[in-house]
Formats: C-alpha cells, sequence, structure tokens
C-alpha cells in the first residue's frame, strides 16, 4: 500500500460516507496528506499509531511555517479524524485516537465573521455532528442563515413543500411579512444533502428540519452546534447563527448593494434598521466577498 493508497480511501470516505463537501475534502486530505510525509508513513497500522506526541511535534512543525492559531486549530480537528479512521481500518475503536487540546485563540474578532469563516463553521459543526444525516441537517442550516441570511426562526419554519430549493426562496418573516432571498448553489446542495440522507419522511406540510427523534428542530440545537464549531474555531463568543445573518448583510453591502434591496433582502420593517450596516469597510469587504463568498463558489 501506498500514501497515495491511503488518501484515496480517506476521500472516498469523506466524500462518499460522510458526505463532506469538496471544501472540506480538500482540506483534510492536504492535513492528512502534510502528516504522512513527513511521518513516513504508508499503510493504516502506522497511521492508526500516531501518538500524541507524534501530532503535537506536526502542529509544532506547521507553527514553524507561519500556521496561524485559528488554521492549527482546524488542522488538529482533521488530523484527530484521519487518525480515528486509521484506526478503525485495523480493528481499534475510533474513539481511542490522540486527545490533544488545540492551540489557545485570541478573542476580539469583528462581530460579523469572515466568508471563510462562516463556510468554515458550517462544515466543522456538521462534522462534529454524532451522526452524518444530523451532521447534513446542521450545515445546512447554518448555510441558509448565511447563504440566504435567513433569522434562525425562518430557517427552522420552512416545510417539505419548499424543497427542492431553486435559486430563490419565498420566506415569511415577523408580522408574516413575505420577501423572497436568494439561494446560492451551495445552499441549495447542503439542503438537497440533508433531504437524502434524513431518515423521517418529510411531507409537503411538515417541517423540513427535525430533531435526533423526528420532532422539530429548536433553535437551541442550531445553537449548540454553532458554539461548538465556533470553539473548535477559536471564533468568539459573538459568532452565533444570527451572526451569520449580520454577515450575509454587511457583506452583500460592501459588495455593492444599495440600502433598499438589503432592506428587502432582511426583511426590516424600517429602512433605518438597516443603515447599522453601512459602518462597515465597503472596500475591504468587496474584496473579501469576490474572492470568498459563496456566491463565487459555484461548485
Amino acid at each position: 500500500m501506498s500514501k497515495a493508497d491511503l488518501l484515496e480511501d480517506w476521500r472516498n470516505y469523506l466524500l462518499h460516507d460522510r458526505r463532506r463537501s469538496p471544501h472540506t475534502v480538500r482540506a483534510y486530505l492536504a492535513c492528512a496528506d502534510r502528516l504522512l510525509d513527513r511521518a513516513r508513513i504508508a499503510d493504516w497500522p502506522a497511521a492508526a499509531r500516531i501518538d500524541t506526541q507524534m501530532l503535537r511535534g506536526q502542529l509544532a512543525h506547521r507553527r514553524s511555517e507561519g500556521l496561524s492559531n485559528a488554521s492549527a486549530a482546524r488542522e488538529l480537528s482533521a488530523l484527530k479524524s484521519f487518525i480515528s479512521y486509521a484506526k478503525t481500518q485495523v480493528g481499534e475503536d475510533e474513539a481511542s485516537a490522540p486527545r490533544l487540546r488545540g492551540p489557545r485563540i485570541k478573542k476580539g474578532l469583528p462581530r460579523p465573521v469572515t466568508p471563510d469563516e462562516a463556510i468554515n463553521v458550517a462544515d466543522l459543526a456538521g462534522g462534529l455532528a454524532r451522526t452524518d444525516w444530523i451532521g447534513a441537517r446542521d450545515r445546512a442550516v447554518l448555510l441558509l442563515l448565511y447563504g440566504s441570511g435567513l433569522r434562525i426562526a425562518e430557517a427552522l419554519s420552512l416545510k417539505g413543500g419548499d424543497v427542492p430549493l431553486g435559486p430563490t426562496l419565498q420566506v415569511t418573516g415577523k408580522g408574516n411579512k413575505q420577501r423572497v432571498v436568494p439561494v446560492l448553489p451551495i445552499v441549495q446542495e447542503a439542503v438537497a444533502d440533508y433531504l437524502a440522507q434524513c431518515p423521517w419522511p418529510i411531507p409537503r406540510e411538515e417541517l423540513l428540519f427535525r430533531g435526533a427523534k423526528g420532532g422539530p428542530l429548536s433553535q437551541g440545537m442550531v445553537q449548540k452546534a454553532m458554539a461548538q464549531a465556533r470553539k473548535a474555531l477559536g471564533l468568539p463568543d459573538t459568532a452565533t447563527p444570527h451572526a451569520l445573518r449580520h454577515s450575509f448583510a454587511t457583506h452583500l453591502l460592501g459588495a455593492g448593494a444599495d440600502l433598499r434591496s438589503l432592506q428587502e433582502l432582511l426583511g426590516h420593517a424600517s429602512l433605518g434598521s438597516t443603515q447599522i450596516y453601512t459602518k462597515v469597510d465597503a472596500a475591504t469587504l468587496l474584496d473579501t466577498y469576490r474572492n470568498a463568498h459563496p456566491r463565487e463558489r459555484k461548485g
């Protein structure tokens, strides 16, 4: 067996068994590739023997190359997942993977998350869930908040009749006011992935997002999934589900959206509620948006 064989097995597992997004698969493969290269490992038994000391050494090496605390935390999560998988390949319990805490992250990031952070937190929330279908659900909900600017209650009020999602979606917001929001391809794919994995039937008249026992998904469970992901990524406590909607607004405004259009997309009753986003540095956001916003990520 070669290193390429290990990575191909890992890729297939992530893509087909765990149904991770292509973005997550690429990132996890790169992390595993670097570790296997440095440790000169080319078979599953050796990969399963990677211990805490070796893992700590790999992270120290990556930090010496200039890796940030937040990136180191993401890399550690990917490597732990890889080692757990390696242990299952040789008949061991995946829970026996090395225990190592990630680096301390400095607090105080801006209230809106960046486009990359929004995608990463949704992907990681999906990866941290205890079952694949719950992971697909959590990822779909969080991407709806960021990619379509929904309030958490609006996302959880969607019904079976609203899917499959098209390029736009009619949402009923506060005061039963209806509006039409965009649905980006990455969001459409995430919701479709959740539907394909959800073990519960979803009739047209019933709620789309389900809890673990089949009942309606609560806001508290979405908040819990977001909290776990932001902690793993080193994001501040202000990175809440509502912050994803806030980020949707600031990034669109920075990309050139006018206030009236943004008011309609957000469902604000008054323009004054929308004007808070004018404090954002539009030039910086425009550059960030063009480079990283999922609207530009066709895959």
